[in-house]
């Protein structure tokens, strides 16, 4: 089976947590003795991967660049992610899924799943014609949310959003010419948030499908914000109202 690359100490730790024994070996710059390093090659070691001390210019050329920090791990690909059915019979609670449509910048993906892990999305959805796909720069933006959240990408956009409604999730995009913001939006329910990459927007079938378009205020001079800002914003919201209340006033 071929192996592939993961680069940086976040990306690299969180395959050690999940599947220590995927890993190969795990490349380290001989020259680094500061407390992190050093933290990494014992966590490295109680881990039972293979520790392989290496020069700068053996890493980057593992990485494929200069970005590294000093910790690059070949891998073994894991199992493909489920489908989102699968994903979704497994959600307790209302779903909440981030469907990304154009965004094909990996360092606007890596930066989405890692928003999209930290406010507890179920899965991020893309269309395979219009986005990324995963790669050792995504993951390394990531910091390790590549590993945790399915990141699934789907032939048809539109017919998948038409699927999340039978599941009766509730398609909420984000356009700057909608009348109601995201904070008017009811997000407590279970709901796939779609966000287009900055300046294109949705596609127009992408728009046509959703049942309600929203918008995020802007105060300032600037007219949009970065998709994975955006991406932020929408998702911690969606949080915030999902948050039991505790009575208090």
């Amino acid at each position: 089976m071929s192996t592939k690359v993961l680069f940086g100490f976040h990306a690299v730790t969180v395959r050690l947590k999940t599947a220590p024994q995927s890993i190969t070996e795990i490349h380290v710059d001989a020259t680094r003795r500061d407390a992190r390093m050093r933290q990494f090659v014992q966590r490295i070691d109680e881990a039972g991967a293979k520790r392989v001390d290496s020069d700068a210019e053996r890493l980057a050329a593992l990485a494929g660049n200069t970005r590294h920090q000093g910790v690059v791990a070949r891998v073994q690909p894991l199992p493909a992610r489920h489908s989102l059915d699968e994903v979704l019979e497994e959600v307790e609670g209302p779903p909440l899924v981030l469907v990304l449509d154009g965004v094909t910048d990996p360092h606007n993906l890596g930066a989405c799943l890692r928003v999209a892990d930290g406010a507890g999305a179920h899965a991020v959805v893309a269309p395979k014609d219009h986005a990324v796909g995963l790669n050792a720069t995504v993951a390394k933006v990531a910091s390790g949310a590549a590993e945790t959240v399915p990141y699934l990408m789907v032939t048809n956009l539109a017919r998948t959003l038409n699927e999340l409604k039978e599941r009766d999730l509730r398609i909420i995009g984000t356009s700057d010419d909608a009348e109601r913001t995201i904070f008017d939006a009811d997000l407590s329910g279970p709901v796939a948030l779609v966000l287009g990459a900055e300046g294109a927007g949705m596609r127009q079938l992408t728009r046509k499908t959703c049942d309600e378009l929203v918008r995020i205020p802007m105060q300032g001079a600037v007219e949009s914000l970065n998709v994975s800002v955006a991406a932020g914003i929408c998702l911690y919201e969606a949080l915030r109202q999902r948050r039991p209340s505790t009575g208090e006033t």
